[in-house]
């Protein structure tokens, strides 16, 4: 009788062992649930921010200017100077004292009318100094709303430009934002047509 009564205790140990684990393990699978369930409430938001995050970035990097080797001048509509246009550069005020780099414009619509100003430098003129805003008159083909533009220069002072203004008859004014240092012997901005720009078969490589 004594070895069973010594026997007794034990299972009820051992029942409440089983009871004891049983609790926990449904504990565990609760506390798995709960947090599955807020993981899926949480999931949307995520992968919104995640999205929002990656349009922000891909837009700065569209609002960059870029270089553009690839980019022609279009021989074929030099000679159509129906419209005329004003263009106003600000050089950064972090730019050199002045430079006597050669400096070229273009800039066009998303049908392929362009407009191109060959030399705008003139170091005669002051053109282009250090915290400067220069104005040119340019005629070229008339244009639809103006989408792209890009800045070509050669030398070696250097400049950095800090924004282009354009406006037309036909077209509003636009400013493109460089506030960077232009690379020597490249079409270097911006490209917001969609699609890009088409090249005629007659175009010609500028420069």
């Amino acid at each position: 009788m004594a070895f069973l009564a010594r026997k007794f205790p034990l299972s009820m140990y051992a029942i409440k062992i089983d009871h004891l684990s049983d609790t926990s393990h449904q504990s565990v699978c609760l506390h798995s649930h709960e947090f599955i369930r807020k993981m899926m409430k949480t999931l949307p938001s995520l992968l919104l921010f995640l999205f929002i995050f990656t349009s922000e970035a891909n837009s700065r990097s569209l609002s960059l200017p870029q270089p553009n080797p690839s980019f022609k001048i279009n021989a074929t509509h030099q000679n159509q100077g129906g419209c005329s246009y004003t263009v106003t550069i600000k050089t950064s005020c972090s730019s050199t004292k002045y430079t006597r780099d050669q400096i070229s414009l273009s800039f066009g619509d998303a049908y392929g009318y362009q407009v191109y100003a060959p030399r705008l430098d003139d170091p005669s003129s002051r053109a282009f100094e250090r915290c400067s805003t220069d104005t040119y008159t340019i005629n070229g083909p008339c244009t639809y709303q103006i989408c792209y533009l890009y800045l070509y220069r050669s030398g070696y002072d250097g400049w950095k430009p800090d924004s282009v203004t354009v406006s037309g008859y036909y077209t509003k004014f636009v400013t493109f934002y460089y506030n960077t240092w232009i690379p020597g012997d490249v079409w270097y901005g911006f490209n917001y047509c969609n699609g890009g720009v088409s090249s005629d078969s007659d175009s010609k490589s500028a420069m």
